[in-house]
């Protein structure tokens, strides 16, 4: 591997707010090496001269379904994994082209897939897997409708979840998810817009199955994130020792108070809602879930300000399917227009990175951290709109190696 030099950095330090002026970045062995004030002298370096733009880190998305390329669910369990994986290519490739450098995948992908993209088969961010989703019999993972009986649960079919019903098979699925090499687990803890027969409101698991699953995944060092959108979903999971809330769109003050106080981390993915409502229908999303959608629209992005103001902190997701994967950093937008900048760029850098458990490797410009690296044409704190438009995007570096450069 090559090693890169970039001149001239204004690097975006995202804990301070503030751009740092002239500075070369030293890039070896996938990792940032050094960060020179102002100058470095390498004899053997590939050199970018980034003179009048900003160096950031790479972006994080974390809550994704990178298998998923049309708007159904239940199809997806007919088809083959093979031609799962292939589809999946170019919507992996299309998050990397848009500076999401990491990504954490909230039901469907595994260790095949992962492994493919950590050995660069493939043009990808890094994938956090989860395995699939565990749900309860009609949960949010169980995708029969009321007629149905059933269903192939075989492990390779596609999916997004698995059924486990019960302290112990709840602890089983944990497990097994965990053996597969799961980043985290995967709860469905209340009702969805995807599935068929749980209302939004739905409380799902039993506060025991909960805790078994957060139990198996605090042994192995992992955590347990979970889909709730109503506030008792969500304090039925934070109680029960859920760190990563998924949605969470009905979030009130009282909610948000005991997220605070259990350390809980807010996954919000709004620009799910905004899209699938307006082009829903005409990519083959059944018109009785698309009609489930209004009922968390209508509440927009009340929880952002609800969450601020107690103190939650927000990490980046955007929870997109089928052919709507290339809204991924509307998010930016629709953020922007509630948070300061960069409370919206930390949520996708050293915010995701601590609920990744992965500070040590990502999330900053700093020596000794894995080399995601993006070069942008403009200052994002006082542009949002910029992480938008991927012609902005002059280098998108992963590990050390460069898939865009219009340097």
């Amino acid at each position: 591997m090559s090693r890169t030099l970039f001149k001239n950095a204004s690097i975006l330090d995202v804990d301070a707010g503030t751009l740092l002026e002239e500075r070369d970045v030293l890039v070896d062995e996938g990792r940032i090496s050094e960060i020179g004030e102002p100058r470095l002298t390498v004899s053997d370096a590939n050199v970018i001269d980034v003179k009048g733009k900003v160096l950031m880190p790479g972006l994080c998305d974390a809550h994704v379904h990178v298998i998923v390329p049309i708007n159904s669910f239940l199809q997806l369990t007919k088809w083959s994994p093979f031609y799962t994986a292939l589809r999946a290519m170019p919507i992996l490739e299309g998050m990397l082209m848009r500076g999401f450098t990491t990504v954490r995948d909230a039901g469907g992908a595994d260790f095949g897939l992962a492994r493919a993209v950590e050995e660069k088969l493939i043009p990808s961010p890094r994938i956090l897997y989860s395995g699939k989703a565990i749900s309860q019999t009609g949960g949010h993972g169980d995708m029969r409708g009321v007629g149905e009986t059933e269903f192939d649960s075989h492990y390779y079919v596609p999916s997004l979840g698995r059924v486990a019903d019960g302290v112990d098979a709840v602890r089983l699925a944990a497990r097994d998810e965990i053996r597969r090499g799961a980043s985290q687990v995967k709860l469905m803890v209340g009702g969805g817009i995807a599935s068929y027969t749980d209302p939004i409101h739905f409380v799902q698991f039993s506060g025991e199955e909960i805790r078994a699953a957060v139990e198996e995944a605090e042994n192995a060092g992992k955590y347990v994130m979970a889909h709730a959108y109503t506030a008792r979903c969500i304090q039925h999971a934070v109680r029960n020792g859920v760190r990563s809330i998924e949605h969470g769109n009905f979030l009130d003050d009282e909610t948000a108070m005991l997220m605070k106080e259990r350390n809980a981390i807010l996954v919000p993915t709004l620009v799910a809602y905004t899209t699938m409502w307006e082009e829903g229908l005409e990519i083959g999303m059944p018109p009785e879930l698309h009609a489930k959608i209004k009922y968390v629209l209508d509440i927009g992005s009340n929880q952002l300000e609800v969450a601020r103001r107690h103190g939650v902190k927000m990490v980046y997701g955007t929870d997109l399917i089928g052919p709507i994967h290339r809204h991924q950093s509307m998010e930016f937008k629709i953020r922007g227009e509630v948070l300061p900048a960069i409370e919206v760029i930390r949520s996708a850098t050293s915010y995701a990175a601590e609920l990744f458990k992965m500070e040590d490797q990502i999330g900053r410009v700093r020596a000794g951290l894995r080399a995601d690296l993006l070069v942008v044409d403009g200052n994002p704190l006082e542009d949002l709109g910029l992480l938008q438009d991927p012609s902005k995007l002059s280098m998108i570096m992963k590990d050390g190696d460069i898939y865009r450069n219009v340097m």
